[in-house]
């Protein structure tokens, strides 16, 4: 496939056909990631900045290990201790960054629409790793691939719960786009206060009730309660919000056979999901992951390697 693209910033710009590209070309990286010797030369003498302005674990360092697995030379920024703290502007920020001549910069801001719109000011390739509410299109790609590779490629009338905080969950906003237009149906939980307005127009089925909520599903994704972005009052009682909306066993009783569990994470046990259903066999949380990696690589080489036709991947 020619890959035209100079940024990702959301999943609406991806053809079904480049999804699909995605993950087959990541099932080739799981493989290498299994290799005893993982590195190898694809981006060699690539440069990648990881721009986060918000705390992250599993994004930022699955990235870095995908630009190093490559061969890139990966470089971390924070906002913390940049010169952002002493007022200087996004903007400058990252035509400053542009000027030491990166290939690629990764980035996480609170401010949605911030990947966009720093992507209209530089010349090197901006991959979104979380914009606010906006958009988190990596993690949707790895949510996919991830079940992919559990339903072999297949997700025709399968049935998808988004469990929690929908309302301030970049997640569930780019999932919903994912898995819609590969062919699952949709359904959200939460409560009502978690819920965004407008959710009668998206392209998915609303429940309160969660036992209801996981009749037939075959797979279901528990967010994490973005406690840090919610406005006072919203979730006076996290007890509460335990008791109805912690996925337990007990719901999944009448949920289709082999019903897979994930999570983006970080987890906050029992309060979005009970410890023995995210350790159980039904649980991709870890695949998710290991997913993580492979689905980055995928990207940096896509996005830097193949539109220069500099490599090809290694066969085994």
């Amino acid at each position: 496939m020619n890959w035209t693209h100079k940024d990702l910033l959301d999943i609406e710009s991806l053809s079904i056909d480049e999804v699909r590209h995605i993950f087959q070309t990541s099932s080739r990286f799981i493989e290498i990631n299994s290799r005893s010797i993982k590195k190898v030369p694809i981006l060699k003498g690539k440069s990648v900045v990881l721009f986060f302005a918000e705390p992250s674990t599993r994004t930022k360092t699955s990235f870095d290990m995908a630009a190093k697995r490559l061969s890139a030379d990966s470089f971390s920024l924070a906002s913390k201790g940049s010169s952002l703290q002493k007022g200087e502007s996004l903007k400058d920020t990252v035509l400053t960054l542009e000027a030491m001549k990166p290939d690629a910069i990764v980035m996480r801001h609170s401010l949605s629409g911030s990947a966009g719109f720093i992507a209209r000011h530089l010349k090197c390739s901006v991959l979104n790793a979380g914009d606010g509410w906006h958009a988190h299109p990596t993690q949707a790609l790895l949510d996919g691939f991830t079940l992919s590779r559990f339903w072999d490629n297949d997700f025709q009338g399968k049935t998808l719960l988004i469990l929690g905080d929908i309302a301030h969950s970049r997640v569930a906003r780019s999932d919903i786009k994912l898995f819609t237009r590969l062919g699952c149906h949709l359904r959200v939980c939460a409560p009502r206060t978690l819920l965004p307005s407008g959710i009668q127009d998206w392209p998915v089925e609303v429940y309160k009730n969660l036992d209801e909520a996981c009749h037939k599903v075959d797979a279901v994704i528990s967010l994490r309660l973005q406690l840090e972005r919610q406005e006072a009052g919203l979730l006076p009682d996290i007890r509460e919000y335990a008791a109805r909306f912690c996925l337990a066993q007990r719901h999944l009783k009448k949920a289709a056979p082999g019903v897979k569990i994930m999570h983006p994470g970080p987890m906050n046990r029992g309060i979005e999901i009970s410890s023995d259903l995210a350790d159980s066999k039904d649980s991709l949380i870890l695949d998710q992951v290991e997913s993580g990696v492979a689905v980055r690589m995928t990207l940096l080489y896509l996005y830097l390697a193949r539109p220069k036709h500099e490599q090809e991947i290694p066969e085994g």
